[in-house]
């Protein structure tokens, strides 16, 4: 991951605020996570807390926040997501449609909220993140973007993938695209439950993407 890369995501946080605090004054609620401070590290966070601090400028905040309360898996999944965002085989719009398409199942408004300008800036039609938005399946899609929608919402609703959703996505991108693309649909999966466990929230002032009532 490039120190780009890294800035990219921090420059990110910083937008979305994802302080615990601030979600806690925006609900009303105590944060299931405190915010914790790099003084309040342990031993065995400080490395990973240390390394977040160099490329973040909003420190240990956001998705960290929980993350760093298991530090083993902090770190793996801190390398894991350095290299589904950045050096993945899918290109960039597809790997944020992706996301999307994940956050949409979910109704998960941080993943929403922080990835719809990112699949625009990579690319990703407006009308498609529209429609997806209204929990349709997009209309205008070109067929790699097809086969990707296809071949993610067969896997994680139906739990399998049709043999021709297969060979449709295999033809089109590759082997080690089609990898990449699982591990990418499944880790946001984790991402958007520990933003549900943690009750994390946009920021204050701030509308959440998805409007109680909405399908």
């Amino acid at each position: 991951m490039s120190l780009y890369g890294y800035a990219a995501t921090a420059a990110l946080f910083a937008a979305a605020g994802w302080i615990a605090a601030g979600a806690a004054a925006a609900t009303g609620k105590t944060p299931r996570f405190p915010q914790l401070t790099i003084a309040d590290l342990t031993d065995a966070q400080r490395p990973l807390g240390e390394a977040i601090m160099k490329i973040s400028r909003v420190g240990i905040a956001g998705p960290y926040n929980p993350m760093l309360r298991s530090p083993v898996f902090g770190q793996r999944m801190f390398d894991l997501l350095a290299y589904l965002r950045w050096e993945t085989s899918v290109p960039l719009r597809l790997n944020e449609f992706t996301i999307l398409i994940i956050g949409r199942q979910w109704r998960s408004q941080v993943e929403w909220f922080a990835h719809e300008p990112l699949a625009l800036k990579a690319g990703l039609s407006p009308q498609i993140i529209a429609e997806l938005k209204a929990n349709k399946r997009p209309s205008g899609m070109a067929a790699d973007e097809a086969a990707v929608y296809d071949f993610v919402t067969e896997l994680t609703t139906a739990h399998a993938v049709s043999d021709e959703t297969f060979a449709r996505t295999k033809a089109l991108l590759g082997e080690q695209q089609v990898v990449d693309l699982t591990a990418v649909a499944g880790t946001y999966v984790t991402v958007a439950m520990l933003l549900a466990m943690a009750e994390e929230n946009v920021p204050p002032g701030e509308a959440p993407p998805f409007k109680p009532g909405e399908p």
